[in-house]
Formats: C-alpha cells, sequence, structure tokens
C-alpha cells in the first residue's frame, strides 16, 4: 500500500484551507497514494480571538471529506477536526478514519491534552477548551491495521504499547508541533514509536506560523518498524509518500520479537 501524508498551513480560513487540503489529496492520489493522512487541525486553527469553529460528524464538513474518499477510493485521515459536544461548551480535539467507500471506520477523541508555557507570559491550554477522549483506537482494514492517535499522544508510550498489542501495524499520528518542541523531539518521539512497536508511523504535519508567537514544525515523517525514514518533509507545504509494506514488518517482528519478549507480569498493560 502506498501511503502519503500531508504537509499544509492552516488557520482561521476555514474554506481555504478545506480547499487546500482537497488540492493535496487530490496530488497525493495522482502519485498513487491508497492511504493519505491530512495533519492536526488541518481545515480550522484558531488565531487570537476568532471563535472556535466545531463539527458534528454527520456535519457538512464530515460529508464532503466521506465523498472526497468514496470518489477518489482511498482510505483518508482527516487529520483532526473540532467535534462539538451537544450541550457543553467544550469540544472534542477529533481524527476520522475514512474507507474507500466514504463510509466512517474509525473515530478517536485526542487522549493527552497540551498544555505549555511558551515564555513572556504566554501558553496554550488545551484543557481550557476541549474534553479529553478515553479510548484508544484501532481499526483493522485489508491493507494494515492502523492505530490512532494526535500529536501531543506522541509524547505517552503506553498508548502505543496498548495500540500495538491490539494489532496495530500502522500508527497515524496527525500534528501540528510548534517549533519550540519539534526541534529537538519530534523526528526522536516518532522513530521511537516505530521501533519500539515495530510499527509503520505516518505522521503528517502542519507548519507554516499562525501567530506572532507560535510558528508549527512541519517535517513531516513516515518512518518503517526499523526506525528507518522512508520519507520527510521539511518546512513547506509537501505531500511524501512511502510505501506500507505488510510482509516487511512481519519479517522484523520475526527478527526481533521484542513485543513477544514483554514482562506482562512485572509490567501489566493498563
Amino acid at each position: 500500500m502506498l501511503a502519503a501524508a500531508i504537509q499544509m498551513e492552516s488557520g482561521p480560513d476555514f474554506e481555504r484551507n478545506l480547499e487546500r487540503a482537497v488540492r493535496l489529496v487530490e496530488l497525493a492520489r495522482s502519485r498513487g497514494a491508497e492511504l493519505i493522512a491530512l495533519p492536526e487541525n488541518f481545515s480550522f486553527l484558531r488565531v487570537g480571538d476568532v471563535p472556535f469553529l466545531t463539527h458534528r460528524l454527520d456535519s457538512p464538513l464530515v460529508r464532503r471529506l466521506r465523498e472526497l474518499a468514496g470518489r477518489l477510493e482511498i482510505y483518508l485521515l482527516a487529520g483532526s477536526f473540532h467535534e462539538e459536544v451537544p450541550g457543553a461548551d467544550n469540544m472534542f480535539n477529533t481524527s476520522l478514519l475514512l474507507g474507500p467507500d466514504g463510509g466512517i471506520l474509525a473515530a478517536y477523541r485526542k487522549i493527552h491534552l497540551f498544555d505549555i508555557e511558551l515564555g513572556d507570559g504566554h501558553s496554550i491550554r488545551e484543557s481550557a477548551r476541549f474534553h479529553a477522549g478515553d479510548e484508544a483506537v484501532v481499526c483493522a482494514t485489508p491493507p494494515a491495521t492502523f492505530g490512532l492517535s494526535i500529536c501531543y499522544d506522541l509524547r505517552f508510550p503506553e498508548l502505543y504499547r496498548r495500540l500495538s498489542a491490539a494489532g496495530a501495524e500502522v500508527l497515524l499520528v496527525p500534528s501540528a508541533f510548534t517549533e519550540t518542541t519539534g526541534k529537538d523531539h519530534w523526528e526522536v518521539l516518532v522513530r521511537c514509536r516505530a521501533i519500539e512497536n515495530l510499527c509503520y508511523v505516518i505522521a503528517p504535519a502542519l507548519t507554516g506560523q499562525p501567530a506572532p508567537r507560535i510558528r508549527n514544525w512541519g517535517h513531516s515523517l513516515i518512518v518503517d518498524p526499523w526506525g528507518n525514514v522512508l520519507a520527510g518533509a521539511g518546512e513547506r507545504e509537501a505531500v511524501i509518500v512511502a510505501e506500507i509494506d505488510r510482509a516487511y514488518l512481519q519479517e522484523k517482528r520475526r527478527q526481533l520479537p521484542a513485543l513477544d519478549h514483554r514482562r506482562l507480569d512485572i509490567n501489566p498493560a493498563r
């Protein structure tokens, strides 16, 4: 299966973002990609005092993405968007995996919320506006079994251990890492999650500078189960592609059966 990770800019202009995303997905499909992954917040990124934009799973946004997946006959990871919670002020940061028939195969709600001090009295506080998800999500499909996650989840290896233990072969990590942490941590974390779980990792990322004090890191990656970077982007908008080879994954798991060597009597899976 040929997989693509989309790297793009995002901002408060929903229609412009969506048009850009569709164009890049179509470009990836023209290169033969069968799985195409968009980054976190691909359709809307709040800047300043702009109101949040939320969507339900039956919203026009989701219908347009389902139509796109069906029209192109692809597996489409709708990186993440703000999912409305009826009757609540807070929302979920939600990622959808769509199938070649346009159906929703899986929905994952970000478990770990990003709260960080940027310095000079500025901070990011996802927990102030978002609910945390509470379910690890694995989705089995004919080409591969996928484990879903979003951005800051990448720092919590226990989540990925649970995903691999549940059968995940490809870990999906749509992200919007900031330059502050991305330049030192991003590639290391992505490759670690691949190596320790003997999984492919597809990590599409936002790029650009949506606000004066915030610059997204970009540098989208596709990494194989041995930790090799199969494809990587820089800081500009990009489509990167690489082959996901199930036979290679199985060979590496036979060669180094670390997943079978876990001592669950000492370190129980939770």
